[in-house]
């Protein structure tokens, strides 16, 4: 017997009682669907982290520093000459100074906005991006002459626009801690977050120099570089390292307080993460696999002693052992495959479904990137040979069993 006449049998077999196919398949069928999700939901935060990486830039490199001892820090002023010193792998430097005050216009307070000090260096105009993912929807952003000067000048949200200047902000004065501001510009509102005090879209941007005069203060503990492309962010990070190496050595020849990482480095730690959570959720999913797989044993097990006095005819007509192994080899693999095809199915199905559930929220936590949940073809092609190799796994038991049995038995079973 040749397979084309075995899977034709399985099929009939198959189709003689539905009810039970079915079911020996669900345990196939729900876990390679749920496999199928996961990789699924896997790759679409991965394209967002992408997203999100490729929209900041892959050539930022952030460098948090702290304070040794006596309050030892290095000025901004010797950090904008690192980067003048070393061009060829870097391009600039934003200080980022976070202001606590309250904010006033007239009447109005609002002490739950976010101000930020930064430099020219904080936005992108090729991409219209702040490295905070905010994109500019009015004016100008933050100058060099702005941060040379101390300007007194500042970018806005779309909240702040909205509830201080009722949507007409530019060339408007608002002040914070005490000094007058002028608005320059306004960042675009983030369409899938409500606008409230303290949101996203609460924010004000202005130049580190003159916050740094505001709060009397010449000591910052974050700065942001730009090398000159992500293929140069590492050796851009070795420059920056061992000039504050340098800088914080001690007495005893120690290095202190700083830590430093490039926009790569983040992605791969977050998708190294998400990569450990996935491979643990596939693996609790897999044991419905093995589940859906005993049954197919179980079943086929049923099948071959339903099946005896068929199986002695056809060992007393001439068939071998190997025939009556691979039908019933063959039937089991065809059972789980169409399971498999049946989870595929669901689970693309039930991808979309989360896709169109969780990709506004996903999307409006990190600035607007898009969420898709789309399986691959490697995940589709692995998740079907996993469910037709358990079939064919767990059904040569019985197909063996079958194998065996001696046909004068057999032709006397009842």
């Amino acid at each position: 017997m040749n397979f084309g006449q075995s899977f034709r049998l399985a099929i009939k077999s198959l189709t003689t009682s539905k009810m039970r196919a079915l079911l020996t398949m669900l345990g196939i069928i729900i876990g390679v669907g749920a496999v199928i999700v996961i990789l699924s939901l896997g790759n679409g935060l991965t394209g967002m982290v992408q997203q999100q990486v490729d929209k900041l830039g892959i050539n930022v490199i952030q460098a948090q520093l702290w304070s040794v001892g006596d309050g030892m820090m290095p000025d901004p002023d010797e950090l904008y000459d690192l980067v003048d010193e070393n061009s060829h792998v870097l391009t600039g430097v934003s200080p980022y100074v976070n202001l606590g005050g309250v904010v006033r216009h007239g009447d109005e307070k609002f002490d739950r906005t976010n101000v930020y000090g930064v430099s020219e260096i904080m936005y992108n105009p090729a991409t219209n991006y702040t490295m905070d993912g905010e994109q500019l929807a009015k004016g100008r952003f933050i100058s060099y002459m702005d941060v040379e000067r101390r300007e007194a000048v500042c970018v806005i949200g779309a909240y702040l626009e909205e509830e201080a200047f009722g949507g007409d902000a530019l060339g408007k004065h608002l002040s914070i801690n005490g000094r007058t501001l002028t608005v320059v510009g306004v960042l675009k509102r983030n369409a899938e977050l409500e606008m409230l005090p303290g949101s996203q879209d609460d924010q004000i941007y202005m130049p580190y120099s003159t916050v740094m005069e505001i709060v009397g203060d010449r000591w910052v503990g974050l700065y942001i570089f730009t090398s000159t492309s992500g293929e140069t962010a590492d050796a851009a990070k070795k420059v920056i390292e061992a000039w504050l190496n340098k800088f914080y050595r001690t007495d005893d020849g120690m290095y202190q307080y700083f830590y430093i990482t490039t926009m790569a480095e983040q992605a791969n730690q977050i998708n190294g993460m998400m990569g450990v959570a996935m491979g643990v959720l596939v693996a609790i999913a897999a044991i419905s696999l093995l589940v859906g797989g005993i049954g197919i044993m179980n079943i086929m097990l049923v099948s071959v002693t339903e099946r005896t006095r068929e199986i002695g005819i056809r060992k007393s007509l001439g068939a071998k052992r190997r025939d009556i192994r691979s039908q019933f080899v063959i039937e089991a693999g065809t059972t789980s495959a169409i399971g498999g095809i049946l989870g595929i199915a669901f689970g693309c199905l039930l991808a979309k479904g989360l896709e169109a559930l969780l990709g506004g929220m996903l999307s409006a936590n990190m600035g607007g990137v898009v969420f898709r949940a789309t399986p691959t073809l490697g995940a589709i092609g692995l998740s079907f040979g996993v469910s037709v190799g358990i079939g064919v796994l767990f059904g040569y038991l019985p197909a063996n069993k079958a194998a065996k049995l001696n046909p004068i038995d057999a032709l006397r079973y009842d």
